[in-house]
C-alpha cells in the first residue's frame, strides 16, 4: 500500500495544490487506501474494506505529505519531468535537498504510445523523507503543452 501511496502523493504534490502538504497526503493517501480496500473486500465486507482501507492511506500519506517541504517538491519535480524527457531507459535521475536531508530518484523502465498515440513511460522512483525510504512503480504519459503527468501506479 505505501508504494501506491507515494506514486499518489507524488502526483498530487506535482499538481501545485493549496492544501497544506500534510492535507495533500492525506487525501491521496485516503483515495489509494480506498482502492486497495475495495479491491480486497468482498460482499458486504468491500464496503467496510474500503473504509478502512481509506483511514489507513490517509494516515501513511499524511506522514509522507508532512515530510517533504516546498524545497523538497520542487526538486522532485525539476528531477522527474527532466527524466521522463531526457533520462534513457534503466538510468536514474537524483535529487536531494540538503537542508531537509530528503531526497529521491526516478528511473524510466520502459517507453511506449498508448491507444491515443501519447508516449507514456512506465518508471521506478524512490523518494527518503526523515531516513525512511519508499518505492514505487508507476505511469506517465506526455501532456499536449509537453510536460508528463502520472497516470497510474
Amino acid at each position: 500500500m505505501k508504494t501506491l501511496v507515494v506514486v499518489l502523493t507524488t502526483s498530487l504534490l506535482l499538481s501545485a495544490c493549496a492544501l497544506t502538504r500534510e492535507d495533500q497526503g492525506a487525501l491521496v493517501g485516503a483515495a489509494a487506501g480506498g482502492i486497495l480496500g475495495n479491491q480486497v473486500g468482498g460482499g458486504q465486507g468491500k464496503v467496510l474494506a474500503t473504509g478502512v482501507g481509506m483511514v489507513i492511506g490517509a494516515f501513511a500519506g499524511a506522514s509522507v505529505g508532512r515530510g517533504l517541504d516546498e524545497v523538497d517538491r520542487m526538486k522532485m519535480n525539476q528531477t522527474y519531468q527532466n527524466s521522463m524527457e531526457n533520462t534513457r531507459i534503466g538510468e536514474q535521475s537524483s535529487w536531494k535537498n540538503p537542508d531537509s536531508g530528503n531526497s529521491g530518484s526516478v528511473q524510466p523502465v520502459r517507453t511506449y504510445q498508448n491507444n491515443d498515440g501519447r508516449y507514456c513511460r512506465e518508471y521506478q522512483q524512490t523518494i527518503t523523507v526523515g531516513g525512511e525510504t519508499e518505492k514505487a512503480y508507476g505511469t506517465a504519459c506526455r501532456q499536449d503543452d509537453g510536460s508528463w503527468q502520472i497516470i497510474g501506479s
